[in-house]
């Protein structure tokens, strides 16, 4: 082959990749799709000799639909059949692309997949009961949210019938769910395990799942079996009192619990406000994430949170270490002031700066001095 041969060759070449990409761009088309790798992203964990880096991301509260006895929920689907036809995917428009790029996403589903009118004695007098069809269930896996936890206190609105078919439907989707009883399992690679397990843990709400006292040696001694099988463990809490910008005592006692038996990363919920990072032993504990994606209300009072991102090192002898996170301070909404059920990145100096000064505020001698945006 000479040397005029090649240099043709090489040229045309050129001009069809440069064609190709030009197509890309025109179309607005993912290079993954482009290049046929069914969604996956090759640059979400990094290789090397040594091991993996995996990067997990974590939000607060998800609760889509209605609620039975509010108006809550006419205003939710006003939103969605209004704006968006019936494209519930309008609701992570803005951060679906963070959820592309990580490894895995979890974030709590506070609410039911279900259509059962059925409430039980218990739930009768509740404020609030959540619910949506199981059809928009795709919501989830549409969007690269990979997990979910299950143990909160609007899980059980429609009884054990809405709760089995909440099991059923996040399956059917292809979605991971984690309780008390269920340990939620996500694989990356050939042999790198992440095991979920969640704890509803609020003294008025504890039965059947259990409140603080009834749960300390069960936490401990799930966590330490969990360790023995799984690379890195991640624990959920729906914990602490509503509004609250601060963990209580018995949150900072179990958070510690679960971090000594074996815990890589605590998540919590409940407050519906955003809480403080704790660095205990290395491994950091989240006290609340507070709203995320929230209909159970049209306009909170707060409407800043944060997305939750983490980073683990997996060695190829299956030794884990963290290596470091960064927050994406948020609101929960893309509207000035409503609640329009779309969280969105806070682009907005001054209001970064407001929601770092208020997780530093409430986190005094939690270890954690900065709240970094990038990563390290």
């Amino acid at each position: 082959m000479n040397r005029r041969f090649i240099a043709l060759w090489l040229a045309l070449l050129l001009l069809l990749s440069a064609s190709a990409v030009a197509e890309l761009d025109e179309e607005d088309i993912y290079i993954d799709e482009w290049l046929d790798l069914s969604g996956e992203d090759e640059s979400a964990n990094t290789a090397d000799p040594n091991g993996i880096t995996i990067t997990v991301t974590c939000t607060g509260d998800f609760t889509i639909g209605g609620d039975n006895k509010h108006n809550t929920g006419a205003k939710f689907y006003n939103e969605l059949r209004k704006k968006h036809g019936d494209d519930i995917n309008f609701t992570m428009a803005n951060v679906r692309d963070i959820f592309r790029e990580d490894d895995l996403t979890l974030v709590n589903f506070e609410g039911t997949f279900t259509e059962t009118k059925y409430v039980p004695d218990s739930k009768k007098n509740n404020q609030f009961l959540f619910n949506i069809a199981p059809r928009y269930a795709n919501v989830l896996p549409d969007n690269y949210i990979e997990a979910v936890s299950l143990a909160n206190n609007h899980v059980m609105d429609h009884g054990e019938v809405g709760y089995e078919e909440t099991k059923a439907t996040l399956k059917e989707a292809g979605v991971i769910y984690s309780t008390a009883e269920d340990i939620g399992v996500f694989t990356i690679g050939d042999n790198v395990t992440i095991g979920m397990i969640s704890y509803l843990c609020i003294d008025r709400y504890d039965k059947p799942v259990g409140g603080y006292d009834n749960l300390y040696d069960k936490v401990a001694a799930d966590i330490a079996a969990m360790k023995q099988d799984y690379d890195i463990v991640i624990v959920s809490f729906h914990w602490g009192n509503e509004k609250d910008y601060k963990p209580t005592e018995r949150q900072k006692k179990m958070g510690h619990l679960a971090v000594d038996s074996g815990a890589d990363l605590v998540i919590g919920h409940h407050s519906h406000r955003m809480n403080p990072i704790e660095e205990y032993n290395g491994v950091y504990i989240c006290y609340s994430l507070g709203n995320f994606c929230f209909a159970g209300n049209d306009k909170p009072s707060d409407m800043n949170s944060f997305i939750f991102q983490t980073r683990f090192r997996v060695t190829k002898s299956h030794e884990v270490s963290n290596i470091g996170f960064r927050i994406i301070p948020i609101k929960i909404t893309s509207a000035k002031d409503k609640n329009n059920y779309t969280p969105t990145p806070v682009t907005d100096e001054m209001k970064i700066g407001g929601i770092i000064t208020t997780l530093k505020e409430n986190g005094e001698g939690f270890g954690v001095s900065e709240y970094p945006l990038e990563w390290n």
